[in-house]
């Protein structure tokens, strides 16, 4: 149905849907949709997953939230769990509600544990639309309203570890990275790239942030990029699908500076509820190295594919695992509507570039209706 209640912030690609099942998405009428894009990857075990339903409906039908100066079992256990699985030794975690959230509770922190205000971030970096995250989100048609507001960062180029090093100074809090670019394009930077931002930081004494709001979870193969590159960050920030479609954001430090972040620095009515907890128990129950390595296998056949395919439309392939940019020749929503036409979803990124980010329960035989599909495309 038409909602004029609500603000149109949104493009409007229009399609109503009504449920979704696996990999599928379906309209009122029961139209189904192949759903390559997961609502920007945050459905990353698919819909309606059987052992994520059951875990949320136990937990809402027990006790749904409760704020955090109270304990909650649910929520202890999801942050030991979590807490194992990521590349940073003894963390400690500040549960949030989305990727955005957790990023703005990096960047005050890093303010707190260091007493310095200004940032290193990158040409094309994305990290949300809230006024501290636009601080290091580089594209100007986010940033120009706010501008007055920010912190003091630097841009510079995605890829370069020179060049990061060469803009710290004295007044340096840190550095902030996504290991792969997703908005601007699922931009890989070369190998090695994430060790010699480590290296650089911690020679100066600048701290280390790292975006893994898409690219982690395991859907580029390993539960983060961190891990695959040895990496340690000083903060990491997690969200999209961590709690199987329930909103959730993670910022999770080292010791030395969980001891530096007093009391009500940073809190969240929601951040840490048990539902979310309950969800984020269940997904990270799914995320065996089983799944995570068919992610990435399946991801390099689908890249390796389309590049062989030889279709008009295709520019250049590239990505990771199930984190797939594909840049095109001639209009990109054009596309993006003709795929959409034939009934498989996916979504934009930067200027050209068709972005797949598929549920990690994707079939290959499902992944195989891309090519055909982009080939079918008039004018492809």
């Amino acid at each position: 149905m038409a909602n004029p209640a609500q603000l149109a912030l949104y493009p409007n690609r229009g399609l109503t849907f009504a449920r979704g099942d696996g990999a599928y998405l379906f309209t009122r009428d029961g139209t189904r949709y192949l759903d390559l894009m997961t609502n920007y990857g945050v459905n990353l075990l698919g819909h309606s997953h059987p052992a994520i339903v059951a875990a949320l409906t136990e937990q809402v039908a027990t006790l749904a939230t409760v704020h955090g100066s109270f304990g909650s079992d649910v929520r202890a256990r999801a942050s030991i769990a979590l807490a194992e699985r990521l590349p940073i030794r003894d963390a400690s975690i500040c549960w949030l509600n989305s990727g955005a959230e957790a990023v703005e509770a990096a960047l005050k922190f890093a303010v707190a544990a260091t007493g310095r205000r200004r940032f290193v971030a990158c040409t094309g970096g994305y990290h949300g639309k809230t006024i501290g995250a636009l601080a290091v989100t580089h594209a100007g048609k986010y940033r120009a309203l706010v501008r007055d507001l920010l912190f003091p960062v630097t841009h510079v180029e995605f890829g370069s570890g020179p060049a990061a090093d060469a803009a710290m100074d004295h007044d340096t809090a840190a550095v902030i990275v996504e290991p792969i670019q997703g908005e601007s394009g699922v931009v890989v930077p070369p190998e090695g790239y994430l060790r010699e931002l480590r290296e650089a930081c911690s020679a100066r004494g600048v701290l280390l942030i790292v975006d893994e709001v898409q690219t982690g979870c395991g859907r580029t193969g390993t539960f983060t990029v961190s891990e695959r590159e040895a990496v340690e960050p000083d903060i990491l920030c997690l969200g999209k699908g961590l709690a199987g479609g329930v909103p959730v954001g993670v910022t999770a430090v080292r010791p030395g500076i969980a001891e530096r972040l007093g009391k009500g620095l940073h809190t969240s009515t929601f951040g840490g509820n048990p539902l979310a907890a309950a969800g984020v128990l269940a997904t990270l129950s799914l995320l065996t190295p089983e799944l995570m390595s068919k992610a990435e296998r399946l991801g390099t056949e689908l890249m390796a594919n389309l590049a062989a395919a030889g279709a008009r439309s295709i520019a250049e392939v590239r990505g990771r695992g199930l984190m797939i940019g594909v840049a095109v020749r001639g209009e990109r929503d054009r596309i993006l509507k003709g795929l959409q036409e034939q009934r498989i979803l996916a979504i934009p990124a930067g200027d050209d570039v068709i972005r797949f980010l598929p549920a990690m329960i994707v079939e290959r035989e499902q992944l195989n209706e891309v090519i055909p599909a982009l080939d079918r495309v008039p004018g492809s």
